[in-house]
Protein backbone atom coordinates (compact mmCIF):
# COMPACT_ATOMS: atom_id res chain seq x y z
CA UNK A 1 0.00 0.00 0.00
CA UNK A 2 1.49 3.33 -0.76
CA UNK A 3 2.29 5.75 2.03
CA UNK A 4 3.37 8.90 0.62
CA UNK A 5 2.47 11.58 -2.38
CA UNK A 6 5.64 10.12 -4.26
CA UNK A 7 4.82 6.28 -4.42
CA UNK A 8 0.90 7.15 -5.38
CA UNK A 9 2.18 8.15 -8.53
CA UNK A 10 5.34 6.65 -8.92
CA UNK A 11 2.43 3.41 -8.95
CA UNK A 12 0.50 5.49 -11.41
CA UNK A 13 3.12 6.45 -13.93
CA UNK A 14 4.03 2.47 -13.63
CA UNK A 15 1.06 1.23 -15.35
CA UNK A 16 2.36 2.69 -18.51
CA UNK A 17 3.97 -0.24 -19.37
CA UNK A 18 0.61 -2.00 -20.10
CA UNK A 19 -0.01 0.48 -23.20
CA UNK A 20 -3.44 1.24 -23.89
CA UNK A 21 -5.99 -1.74 -23.86
CA UNK A 22 -9.09 0.26 -25.38
CA UNK A 23 -12.52 -1.31 -24.07
CA UNK A 24 -14.81 -0.77 -20.69
CA UNK A 25 -14.98 -4.17 -19.24
CA UNK A 26 -12.29 -3.03 -16.72
CA UNK A 27 -13.88 0.09 -15.47
CA UNK A 28 -16.75 -1.09 -15.87
CA UNK A 29 -15.61 -3.87 -13.06
CA UNK A 30 -13.77 -1.11 -11.27
CA UNK A 31 -17.12 1.02 -11.14
CA UNK A 32 -19.47 -1.72 -9.96
CA UNK A 33 -16.66 -2.69 -6.79
CA UNK A 34 -16.76 0.81 -6.16
CA UNK A 35 -20.70 1.18 -5.96
CA UNK A 36 -20.99 3.29 -8.91
CA UNK A 37 -19.83 6.58 -8.64
CA UNK A 38 -20.11 7.54 -12.00
CA UNK A 39 -23.86 7.50 -11.48
CA UNK A 40 -24.28 10.22 -8.77
CA UNK A 41 -21.71 12.84 -11.18
CA UNK A 42 -23.65 15.57 -13.18
CA UNK A 43 -21.09 15.11 -16.33
CA UNK A 44 -20.12 16.86 -19.34
CA UNK A 45 -18.12 14.58 -22.07
CA UNK A 46 -16.18 16.32 -24.23
CA UNK A 47 -14.15 13.90 -26.99
CA UNK A 48 -12.38 14.94 -30.86
CA UNK A 49 -9.54 14.77 -32.20
CA UNK A 50 -8.06 18.74 -31.23
CA UNK A 51 -9.22 20.75 -29.04
CA UNK A 52 -11.13 19.09 -26.35
CA UNK A 53 -8.80 20.58 -23.32
CA UNK A 54 -9.39 24.67 -24.69
CA UNK A 55 -12.85 24.03 -25.38
CA UNK A 56 -12.92 22.18 -21.84
CA UNK A 57 -11.51 25.28 -20.65
CA UNK A 58 -14.27 27.48 -22.18
CA UNK A 59 -17.02 25.82 -20.36
CA UNK A 60 -15.47 25.79 -16.99
CA UNK A 61 -14.68 29.56 -17.09
CA UNK A 62 -18.53 30.36 -18.25
CA UNK A 63 -20.08 27.93 -15.45
CA UNK A 64 -17.13 29.20 -12.50
CA UNK A 65 -18.35 32.73 -13.21
CA UNK A 66 -22.02 31.80 -12.96
CA UNK A 67 -20.76 30.56 -9.89
CA UNK A 68 -20.75 26.80 -10.20
CA UNK A 69 -18.30 24.61 -8.59
CA UNK A 70 -16.86 23.00 -11.74
CA UNK A 71 -14.76 19.76 -11.84
CA UNK A 72 -12.45 18.95 -14.57
CA UNK A 73 -10.55 15.32 -15.63
CA UNK A 74 -7.84 16.45 -18.72
CA UNK A 75 -4.66 14.96 -19.90
CA UNK A 76 -2.12 15.52 -20.27
CA UNK A 77 -1.14 17.57 -17.57
CA UNK A 78 1.54 20.70 -18.34
CA UNK A 79 2.61 21.74 -14.99
CA UNK A 80 1.81 19.03 -12.19
CA UNK A 81 0.31 15.68 -12.60
CA UNK A 82 -2.84 16.69 -10.20
CA UNK A 83 -3.76 18.93 -12.29
CA UNK A 84 -5.62 15.86 -14.59
CA UNK A 85 -8.50 16.20 -11.32
CA UNK A 86 -9.18 19.90 -10.55
CA UNK A 87 -11.73 22.26 -9.43
CA UNK A 88 -12.47 25.61 -10.40
CA UNK A 89 -9.05 25.02 -12.30
CA UNK A 90 -7.17 24.23 -9.12
CA UNK A 91 -5.55 20.22 -9.05
CA UNK A 92 -6.73 18.20 -6.16
CA UNK A 93 -4.19 17.99 -3.18
CA UNK A 94 -1.54 15.95 -2.84
CA UNK A 95 -2.99 13.71 -0.01
CA UNK A 96 -6.48 13.28 -1.88
CA UNK A 97 -4.47 11.79 -4.66
CA UNK A 98 -2.64 9.37 -2.22
CA UNK A 99 -5.64 8.73 -0.80
CA UNK A 100 -7.31 7.77 -4.40
CA UNK A 101 -4.46 5.66 -5.28
CA UNK A 102 -5.04 3.78 -1.71
CA UNK A 103 -8.68 3.07 -2.90
CA UNK A 104 -7.53 1.85 -6.44
CA UNK A 105 -4.24 0.04 -6.15
CA UNK A 106 -6.41 -3.01 -4.01
CA UNK A 107 -8.55 -3.01 -7.03
CA UNK A 108 -6.39 -2.70 -9.63
CA UNK A 109 -4.42 -5.71 -7.76
CA UNK A 110 -7.93 -7.60 -7.71
CA UNK A 111 -8.59 -7.02 -11.27
CA UNK A 112 -5.03 -8.20 -12.37
CA UNK A 113 -5.57 -11.53 -11.19
CA UNK A 114 -8.85 -11.71 -13.12
CA UNK A 115 -9.03 -12.86 -17.37
CA UNK A 116 -9.68 -9.16 -17.83
CA UNK A 117 -6.22 -8.46 -16.88
CA UNK A 118 -4.91 -5.48 -14.37
CA UNK A 119 -6.11 -1.99 -15.61
CA UNK A 120 -4.17 1.02 -17.43
CA UNK A 121 -2.40 3.99 -16.13
CA UNK A 122 -5.41 5.77 -18.28
CA UNK A 123 -8.09 3.72 -16.58
CA UNK A 124 -6.58 3.99 -13.07
CA UNK A 125 -6.51 8.16 -13.34
CA UNK A 126 -10.14 7.83 -14.68
CA UNK A 127 -11.54 5.34 -11.79
CA UNK A 128 -9.36 7.74 -9.67
CA UNK A 129 -11.45 10.88 -10.68
CA UNK A 130 -14.67 9.24 -10.94
CA UNK A 131 -14.47 7.94 -7.51
CA UNK A 132 -13.54 11.51 -6.56
CA UNK A 133 -15.79 13.43 -7.95
CA UNK A 134 -18.83 10.81 -7.09
CA UNK A 135 -18.02 10.02 -3.34
CA UNK A 136 -15.23 12.03 -2.37
CA UNK A 137 -16.02 15.44 -2.92
CA UNK A 138 -19.22 16.17 -5.24
CA UNK A 139 -19.16 19.43 -7.76
CA UNK A 140 -22.28 21.08 -9.22
CA UNK A 141 -20.66 19.90 -12.41
CA UNK A 142 -17.88 18.08 -14.02
CA UNK A 143 -16.15 17.57 -17.14
CA UNK A 144 -14.28 14.83 -18.72
CA UNK A 145 -12.54 15.52 -21.30
CA UNK A 146 -12.05 12.11 -23.57
CA UNK A 147 -8.55 10.12 -23.47
CA UNK A 148 -8.49 8.22 -26.71
CA UNK A 149 -11.26 7.98 -29.30
CA UNK A 150 -14.46 7.57 -27.52
CA UNK A 151 -16.15 4.44 -27.96
CA UNK A 152 -14.01 2.43 -26.03
CA UNK A 153 -12.40 5.06 -24.02
CA UNK A 154 -12.65 4.83 -19.94
CA UNK A 155 -14.53 7.85 -19.39
CA UNK A 156 -17.33 6.42 -21.58
CA UNK A 157 -18.63 4.90 -18.67
CA UNK A 158 -20.61 8.32 -17.78
CA UNK A 159 -24.33 8.70 -18.88
CA UNK A 160 -24.09 12.92 -19.51
CA UNK A 161 -26.07 15.87 -19.26
CA UNK A 162 -24.73 16.70 -22.70
CA UNK A 163 -21.60 15.68 -25.50
CA UNK A 164 -19.43 17.94 -27.54
CA UNK A 165 -17.12 16.42 -30.19
CA UNK A 166 -14.88 19.37 -31.11
CA UNK A 167 -13.85 17.85 -34.64
CA UNK A 168 -12.01 14.69 -36.09
CA UNK A 169 -8.76 14.44 -37.54
CA UNK A 170 -5.93 11.63 -38.58
CA UNK A 171 -4.48 11.38 -34.73
CA UNK A 172 -3.74 7.35 -33.36
CA UNK A 173 -5.01 5.78 -36.75
CA UNK A 174 -3.17 2.50 -35.32
CA UNK A 175 -5.99 2.14 -32.97
CA UNK A 176 -9.20 4.63 -33.94
CA UNK A 177 -8.78 3.81 -37.85
CA UNK A 178 -7.12 5.26 -40.78
CA UNK A 179 -10.02 6.86 -42.66
CA UNK A 180 -12.61 9.72 -41.29
CA UNK A 181 -15.58 7.69 -41.22
CA UNK A 182 -13.95 5.04 -38.76
CA UNK A 183 -12.24 7.90 -36.77
CA UNK A 184 -15.69 9.77 -36.65
CA UNK A 185 -17.14 6.52 -35.75
CA UNK A 186 -15.13 6.16 -32.48
CA UNK A 187 -15.59 9.72 -31.64
CA UNK A 188 -19.56 9.52 -32.13
CA UNK A 189 -19.50 6.09 -29.25
CA UNK A 190 -19.73 9.23 -26.81
CA UNK A 191 -23.01 9.51 -27.53
CA UNK A 192 -25.85 8.02 -25.37
CA UNK A 193 -29.79 7.75 -26.41
CA UNK A 194 -31.89 10.92 -25.64
CA UNK A 195 -28.39 12.93 -24.54
CA UNK A 196 -27.74 15.82 -27.53
CA UNK A 197 -24.71 16.75 -28.77
CA UNK A 198 -22.79 19.72 -30.14
CA UNK A 199 -20.16 19.19 -32.69
CA UNK A 200 -17.61 21.73 -34.91
CA UNK A 201 -16.74 18.56 -37.45
CA UNK A 202 -16.87 20.32 -40.65
CA UNK A 203 -16.17 16.92 -42.86
CA UNK A 204 -19.68 15.97 -44.61
CA UNK A 205 -18.60 12.61 -44.39
CA UNK A 206 -17.45 12.59 -40.51
CA UNK A 207 -20.33 14.66 -40.06
CA UNK A 208 -22.77 11.94 -41.53
CA UNK A 209 -21.19 9.12 -39.22
CA UNK A 210 -22.22 11.37 -36.23
CA UNK A 211 -25.78 12.05 -37.65
CA UNK A 212 -26.63 8.24 -38.30
CA UNK A 213 -25.13 7.44 -34.42
CA UNK A 214 -27.32 10.39 -33.10
CA UNK A 215 -30.29 9.49 -35.05
CA UNK A 216 -29.91 5.96 -33.82
CA UNK A 217 -30.43 6.88 -29.91
CA UNK A 218 -32.83 9.80 -30.59
CA UNK A 219 -29.93 12.51 -29.78
CA UNK A 220 -30.31 16.02 -31.30
CA UNK A 221 -27.08 17.39 -32.94
CA UNK A 222 -26.01 21.14 -33.22
CA UNK A 223 -23.55 21.11 -35.58
CA UNK A 224 -21.35 24.38 -36.26
CA UNK A 225 -22.18 26.63 -39.49
CA UNK A 226 -25.94 24.88 -39.16
CA UNK A 227 -27.38 25.18 -36.32
CA UNK A 228 -25.28 27.91 -34.32
CA UNK A 229 -22.73 29.95 -36.53
CA UNK A 230 -19.58 32.13 -35.83
CA UNK A 231 -19.84 35.43 -37.35
CA UNK A 232 -17.78 39.24 -38.01
CA UNK A 233 -14.02 37.20 -36.55
CA UNK A 234 -11.30 39.04 -37.02
CA UNK A 235 -8.03 38.83 -35.08
CA UNK A 236 -6.91 41.05 -32.27
CA UNK A 237 -3.92 41.95 -30.50
CA UNK A 238 -4.37 40.31 -27.54
CA UNK A 239 -6.33 37.49 -29.64
CA UNK A 240 -9.50 37.24 -31.17
CA UNK A 241 -12.84 38.77 -31.73
CA UNK A 242 -16.16 37.03 -32.82
CA UNK A 243 -19.60 37.25 -32.66
CA UNK A 244 -21.89 34.12 -32.44
CA UNK A 245 -25.45 32.90 -33.37
CA UNK A 246 -26.85 29.88 -31.53
CA UNK A 247 -30.66 29.09 -31.62
CA UNK A 248 -31.23 30.60 -28.92
CA UNK A 249 -29.80 34.04 -28.65
CA UNK A 250 -26.97 36.03 -30.47
CA UNK A 251 -23.28 36.95 -28.72
CA UNK A 252 -21.77 39.92 -30.51
CA UNK A 253 -18.32 40.88 -30.26
CA UNK A 254 -17.20 37.83 -27.47
CA UNK A 255 -13.36 37.90 -27.06
CA UNK A 256 -10.79 35.75 -26.04
CA UNK A 257 -7.01 36.04 -25.38
CA UNK A 258 -6.47 32.64 -27.04
CA UNK A 259 -5.21 33.05 -30.44
CA UNK A 260 -6.34 31.19 -33.78
CA UNK A 261 -9.60 30.77 -35.36
CA UNK A 262 -9.69 27.24 -34.07
CA UNK A 263 -10.29 28.78 -30.64
CA UNK A 264 -13.15 30.69 -31.94
CA UNK A 265 -14.61 27.28 -32.78
CA UNK A 266 -14.07 25.91 -29.68
CA UNK A 267 -15.04 29.28 -27.54
CA UNK A 268 -18.32 28.84 -29.69
CA UNK A 269 -18.68 25.11 -28.57
CA UNK A 270 -18.47 25.85 -25.37
CA UNK A 271 -20.99 28.89 -25.58
CA UNK A 272 -23.35 26.52 -27.67
CA UNK A 273 -23.13 24.28 -24.60
CA UNK A 274 -23.50 26.59 -22.49
CA UNK A 275 -26.42 27.99 -24.02
CA UNK A 276 -28.44 24.80 -24.00
CA UNK A 277 -27.47 24.17 -20.28
CA UNK A 278 -29.21 27.26 -19.27
CA UNK A 279 -32.40 26.44 -21.69
CA UNK A 280 -32.89 22.87 -20.86
CA UNK A 281 -31.34 22.05 -17.74
CA UNK A 282 -32.15 25.67 -16.19
CA UNK A 283 -28.19 26.54 -15.62
CA UNK A 284 -28.29 30.14 -13.80
CA UNK A 285 -26.09 31.40 -16.33
CA UNK A 286 -26.24 35.36 -17.27
CA UNK A 287 -24.87 36.29 -20.70
CA UNK A 288 -22.44 38.01 -18.62
CA UNK A 289 -21.26 34.69 -17.26
CA UNK A 290 -20.59 33.92 -21.43
CA UNK A 291 -18.53 36.75 -22.37
CA UNK A 292 -16.56 36.94 -18.87
CA UNK A 293 -15.93 33.65 -19.27
CA UNK A 294 -14.40 33.40 -22.79
CA UNK A 295 -12.37 36.15 -22.04
CA UNK A 296 -10.68 34.89 -19.03
CA UNK A 297 -10.37 31.56 -20.15
CA UNK A 298 -6.59 30.80 -20.57
CA UNK A 299 -5.10 27.08 -21.44
CA UNK A 300 -1.20 26.43 -20.96
CA UNK A 301 0.90 25.37 -24.08
CA UNK A 302 -1.59 26.25 -26.38
CA UNK A 303 -0.41 29.48 -28.73
CA UNK A 304 1.59 30.47 -25.33
CA UNK A 305 3.67 33.63 -25.12
CA UNK A 306 6.27 32.80 -22.45
CA UNK A 307 9.02 35.44 -23.83
CA UNK A 308 9.43 39.12 -25.57
CA UNK A 309 12.01 40.56 -27.32
CA UNK A 310 12.70 37.60 -28.66
CA UNK A 311 8.81 36.72 -28.86
CA UNK A 312 8.83 33.10 -27.71
CA UNK A 313 5.66 31.08 -28.09
CA UNK A 314 5.37 27.20 -26.96
CA UNK A 315 2.40 25.50 -28.81
CA UNK A 316 1.25 21.43 -28.02
CA UNK A 317 0.32 21.06 -31.83
CA UNK A 318 0.71 17.12 -31.74
CA UNK A 319 -0.65 15.89 -35.29
CA UNK A 320 -1.14 17.11 -38.69
CA UNK A 321 -4.58 19.06 -37.74
CA UNK A 322 -2.96 21.24 -34.94
CA UNK A 323 0.30 22.12 -37.13
CA UNK A 324 -2.42 23.97 -39.52
CA UNK A 325 -4.30 25.98 -36.52
CA UNK A 326 -0.99 26.71 -35.73
CA UNK A 327 0.02 27.74 -39.27
CA UNK A 328 -3.01 30.00 -39.90
CA UNK A 329 -2.65 31.76 -36.36
CA UNK A 330 0.78 32.47 -37.20
CA UNK A 331 -0.23 34.05 -40.26
CA UNK A 332 -3.03 35.68 -39.17
CA UNK A 333 -1.23 37.26 -36.18
CA UNK A 334 2.83 37.28 -37.52
CA UNK A 335 2.78 37.28 -41.19
CA UNK A 336 5.56 39.35 -41.66
CA UNK A 337 7.74 38.03 -38.84
CA UNK A 338 10.93 35.74 -38.98
CA UNK A 339 10.44 32.73 -36.99
CA UNK A 340 12.87 29.93 -35.58
CA UNK A 341 11.29 26.44 -34.89
CA UNK A 342 12.08 24.20 -32.59
CA UNK A 343 10.50 21.03 -33.34
CA UNK A 344 10.12 17.04 -31.79
CA UNK A 345 7.59 14.69 -31.99
CA UNK A 346 6.73 11.34 -30.75
CA UNK A 347 6.67 8.25 -33.45
CA UNK A 348 3.24 7.60 -34.26
CA UNK A 349 2.58 11.34 -35.46
CA UNK A 350 2.70 12.03 -39.37
CA UNK A 351 6.42 13.90 -38.77
CA UNK A 352 6.71 14.59 -42.50
CA UNK A 353 3.60 16.27 -43.02
CA UNK A 354 3.95 18.14 -39.87
CA UNK A 355 7.57 19.04 -40.81
CA UNK A 356 6.84 20.18 -44.38
CA UNK A 357 4.24 22.78 -42.63
CA UNK A 358 6.29 24.63 -40.70
CA UNK A 359 9.19 24.76 -42.98
CA UNK A 360 6.96 27.07 -44.87
CA UNK A 361 7.45 29.95 -42.04
CA UNK A 362 10.55 28.86 -40.92
CA UNK A 363 14.08 30.76 -41.53
CA UNK A 364 15.51 28.07 -39.48
CA UNK A 365 14.64 24.48 -38.71
CA UNK A 366 15.95 22.86 -35.59
CA UNK A 367 15.02 18.97 -34.42
CA UNK A 368 15.45 17.56 -31.03
CA UNK A 369 14.26 15.31 -28.73
CA UNK A 370 13.33 14.70 -25.04
CA UNK A 371 13.03 11.75 -22.63
CA UNK A 372 9.91 9.98 -23.53
CA UNK A 373 8.81 6.81 -24.76
CA UNK A 374 8.55 6.59 -28.71
CA UNK A 375 9.98 10.23 -28.93
CA UNK A 376 12.30 10.46 -31.86
CA UNK A 377 15.94 11.17 -32.21
CA UNK A 378 17.01 14.72 -34.04
CA UNK A 379 18.32 12.83 -36.34
CA UNK A 380 15.39 10.89 -37.59
CA UNK A 381 13.02 14.30 -37.81
CA UNK A 382 15.69 15.91 -39.61
CA UNK A 383 16.10 13.15 -42.36
CA UNK A 384 12.25 14.78 -43.13
CA UNK A 385 13.41 17.77 -43.37
CA UNK A 386 13.95 19.81 -46.93
CA UNK A 387 14.60 23.09 -45.15
CA UNK A 388 17.63 24.58 -46.82
CA UNK A 389 18.37 26.04 -42.70
CA UNK A 390 18.43 22.89 -40.20
CA UNK A 391 20.23 21.83 -37.34
CA UNK A 392 20.03 19.36 -34.55
CA UNK A 393 20.27 19.38 -31.17
CA UNK A 394 19.85 17.18 -28.04
CA UNK A 395 19.94 19.88 -25.48
CA UNK A 396 17.37 21.74 -26.31
CA UNK A 397 17.91 23.83 -23.24
CA UNK A 398 21.76 25.20 -24.00
CA UNK A 399 20.00 25.67 -27.66
CA UNK A 400 17.33 27.80 -26.26
CA UNK A 401 19.68 30.06 -24.13
CA UNK A 402 21.77 30.38 -27.19
CA UNK A 403 19.60 30.92 -29.61
CA UNK A 404 17.34 33.91 -27.20
CA UNK A 405 20.40 35.85 -27.08
CA UNK A 406 21.21 35.19 -31.43
CA UNK A 407 18.25 35.89 -32.55
CA UNK A 408 16.89 40.17 -33.61
CA UNK A 409 14.33 41.09 -31.31
CA UNK A 410 11.67 41.07 -33.32
CA UNK A 411 12.40 37.33 -34.41
CA UNK A 412 9.93 34.68 -32.97
CA UNK A 413 11.18 31.52 -31.27
CA UNK A 414 8.39 28.75 -32.09
CA UNK A 415 8.99 25.94 -29.71
CA UNK A 416 6.01 22.61 -31.22
CA UNK A 417 5.98 19.32 -31.66
CA UNK A 418 4.47 17.60 -28.30
CA UNK A 419 2.37 18.21 -25.44
CA UNK A 420 4.78 16.43 -23.64
CA UNK A 421 7.47 18.29 -24.74
CA UNK A 422 5.89 21.33 -23.97
CA UNK A 423 5.36 20.76 -20.32
CA UNK A 424 9.17 20.50 -19.91
CA UNK A 425 9.92 23.70 -21.90
CA UNK A 426 7.07 26.03 -20.19
CA UNK A 427 9.03 24.64 -16.93
CA UNK A 428 12.61 25.47 -18.05
CA UNK A 429 11.57 29.05 -19.03
CA UNK A 430 9.59 29.41 -15.80
CA UNK A 431 12.31 28.25 -13.71
CA UNK A 432 14.16 31.02 -15.45
CA UNK A 433 16.21 28.96 -17.81
CA UNK A 434 18.12 27.23 -15.11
Amino acid sequence: MVRTYKEAVDWIHNRLSLGVKPGLKRMEWMMEKLGHPQRRIKAIHVGGTNGKGSTVCFLRHILQEAGYRVGTFTSPYVEQFNERISINGQPIRDVDLMKLVQVIQPLAEELEQTELGGPTEFEVITAMALYYFGKMNVQDVVIFEVGLGGRLDSTNVIYPLLSVITNVGYDHIHILGNTLEQIAFEKAGIIKAGIPVVTAIDQPEAVRVVEEKAASVRSKVYALGRDFTVFAHEPTTNGERFSLQTPFTTYHDVTTEMFGGHQVKNAALALMAADYLRTYYSFLIEREHMYNGIRKAEWLGRFEKMNDRPLIIIDGAHNEEGIDSLMATMNAHYPNRRVHVLFTALGDKPVTAMIRKLETIAQTMTFTTFDFPRALSAEQLAEQATHPNVQCTNDWKQWLKEKRKQVGKDDIILITGSLYFISNVRNFIKNKYK
